[in-house]
């Protein structure tokens, strides 16, 4: 069963650490963890011991596995034989994604393509982002219409459009989610906090909404979607709708220390790929499935002072 130590904290995978040694298939079923040098990855291979005891989860990085070799992704999937795969690893930045779009698709679609192809006849959970949505409407449910406005939201629609079609696949859209990532720079407080310890001044859009999470919740929620076994599509990002501003607001709050400078500004001024206003997510249809409620981010960090968030 699951338990409910949300809140510990979560640790970057060793360096050690070996994905593609042997393992006693007569024990447990395997799950795979793509992208588990990253944040969410992370903490879903990191809290698999608390949340999902009945299976071996194995956290695969770019280093241990580089996903776009095809041959040798096959070729663990032969000896590990899978029986769950949940899909974090994406080129997720979205400048990134604009300045180089072949990239973006390769690495968003072409190999969840090969992975679903792969994962068949099994589970696989695959997320994807707010950010298909043009944000024109906000409090967006899962049956509201896709629109994206930038390479990044572009790739992920045209995966979701792969894997949905398996009934045994699952599409989770979420949000921005914060908390600690093996290399420090993968989530939003993060990178205000390193802006802050440069001396930076941080401008946020006062104009633009999101429903943040901390990937500990998400984790914790993505096990329990595994356990209940209730494949589709769903929202899962945090419970309470708020503005980069008031995000950055939060965030300073923890961190006085570093003398944390912010300035308003309105996404009308932003010079870079089209942005959603409010991309804000309804995630009624998980929260039924969960045995816990969704927290917004205000009410989870006042509930965990000590999270180093």
């Amino acid at each position: 069963m699951l338990t409910d130590r949300a809140d510990r904290h979560v640790q970057p995978l060793s360096s050690s650490f070996d994905p593609l040694k042997t393992v006693d298939l007569e024990t447990k079923p395997t799950a795979w963890v793509t992208g588990a040098g990253g944040l969410i990855g992370n903490y879903l291979a990191q809290t698999a011991p608390m949340y999902a005891s009945g299976c071996r989860v194995i956290g695969l990085t770019r280093s241990q596995l580089d996903l776009t070799d095809f041959e040798a992704v096959r070729s663990a999937f032969r000896q590990q034989r899978p029986q769950l795969i949940i899909h974090c690893a994406a080129l997720s930045r979205s400048p990134a994604c604009q300045a180089n779009p072949g990239l973006a698709y390769e690495l968003n679609v072409e190999v969840t393509k090969r992975l679903a192809e792969m994962a068949s006849d099994i589970p696989l959970i695959f997320f994807s982002s707010d950010l298909v949505f043009d944000g024109r409407q906000g409090n967006y449910k899962e049956a509201d219409s896709v629109n994206p406005l930038n390479v990044y939201a572009e790739t992920k629609v045209v995966a979701e459009q792969v894997i949905l079609p398996n009934p045994l696949h699952t599409v989770i859209r979420t949000s921005l989610n914060g908390g600690t990532s093996p290399t420090g720079d993968r989530a939003f407080n993060e990178e205000l906090r390193q802006a802050w310890r440069g001396g930076r001044s941080t401008r946020l859009f006062m104009d633009e909404f999101r429903c943040p999470v901390p990937a500990v919740v998400t984790g914790r929620a993505v096990w329990e979607l595994v356990e209940k076994n209730r494949p589709g599509l769903y929202h899962l990002a945090g419970s309470e709708r708020l503005s980069r501003c008031q995000i950055g607001e939060l965030v300073a709050a923890r961190w006085p220390e570093l003398h944390p400078r912010l300035e308003a500004s309105s996404v009308k001024d932003y010079q870079g790929p089209p942005r959603p206003r409010d991309s804000s997510l309804n995630c009624g249809k998980i929260q039924q499935l969960l045995s816990f409620p969704l927290p917004g981010l205000t009410e989870w960090l006042a509930a965990h002072p000590n999270e180093p968030f």
